[in-house]
């Protein structure tokens, strides 16, 4: 723990005197820290200190809409994902009346856009909680596909499936989880594109079936139980981050002179001279420039 602690707390020296060298705020008060760990017996919490103000240590902790517990379980997440859910159904079964009610394919888009949506936000994330967690939100699922279909509480949810197109959520997260391994393996600098396990952990999680294995290798496992050759062409779109956007040198042949006292056709020869200049670049166009009787969308 004390190993823990000092590297902590210089990283968090090194962001405080980033911030305030660049205007930059961080109040102890508003911040907090959770303390993973698996283990059971009494065991003391990390001190991080912000300006000698201790970061309150919490049990839990909302992420992007994700919410981690201190052993990762996720269980607080689904049941906050569940009641959440529950009360989206009430609309689901306010446009299911067979007098002035939506139609089957109205009410699955619905459910689609409301609940299902948030149901696959995080799914890579939380998708590394036990089997019987995840079940939970299984009932959200036929029950909305029961209300859009008009089918029976004791219809087989396989049907429920066939009728309404829809998969299993287990099918589902596996789905979301193989689209967001293949577009980290299109990006080298991804943090997740070369991760690998030791072979000391290999053989730890061999030994104990029970552990959930990383995302990267539940998502190796996944694609070669599937049989699946997929080739991954690399993208490297970010090539700097957003905080580090370096200068970039242009050409203004319209800043000499003012839209409004200037007449169209000037503006029209300076860009056509414009073009013959650099005819051998390739022209790229904003959304919503305006071309020879039409506009131009990107």
């Amino acid at each position: 723990m004390k190993t823990i602690e000092r590297q902590l707390q210089n990283a968090v020296n090194k962001l405080v005197a980033w911030c305030d060298k660049n205007g930059h705020t961080i109040s102890a008060g508003k911040s907090r820290c959770v303390h993973f760990c698996r283990k059971r017996n009494i065991h003391r919490d990390p001190n991080i200190q912000i300006r000698n103000a201790p970061i309150p240590v919490v049990n839990e902790i909302r992420f992007l809409g994700v919410i981690f517990d201190r052993k990762l379980t996720f269980l607080p997440h689904i049941l906050h994902l569940r009641k959440k859910c529950e009360r989206s159904l009430n609309i689901l079964k306010v446009l299911s009346r067979t007098s002035w009610g939506a139609d089957r394919t109205s009410l699955l888009r619905i459910y689609q856009a409301v609940i299902l949506s948030s149901i696959d936000y995080g799914g890579m994330v939380y998708g590394s909680a036990r089997p019987s967690v995840l079940r939970r939100l299984d009932n959200i699922h036929h029950s909305a596909l029961r209300i859009c279909s008009g089918a029976f509480r004791t219809s087989p949810v396989e049907s429920l499936y066939v009728i309404c197109h829809q998969l299993p959520l287990h099918l589902r997260r596996q789905k979301i989880s193989a689209l967001y391994f293949f577009r980290a393996q299109s990006v080298p600098r991804h943090p997740i594109s070369q991760s690998t396990i030791s072979l000391s952990l290999r053989r730890f999680y061999a030994a104990r079936p029970s552990h959930i294995l990383p995302f990267c290798e539940r998502a190796k496992m996944l694609l070669h139980d599937s049989d699946l050759n997929v080739t991954i062409q690399s993208s490297d779109s970010f090539c700097f981050p957003p905080s580090n956007i370096p200068q970039f040198s242009y050409l203004n042949p319209f800043l000499g002179f003012d839209k409004s006292s200037t007449a169209p056709v000037t503006l029209q020869q300076l860009f056509h001279h414009h073009r013959y200049q650099y005819s051998s670049f390739i022209p790229i166009f904003t959304d919503g420039s305006k071309s020879d009787g039409h506009v131009v969308v990107v």
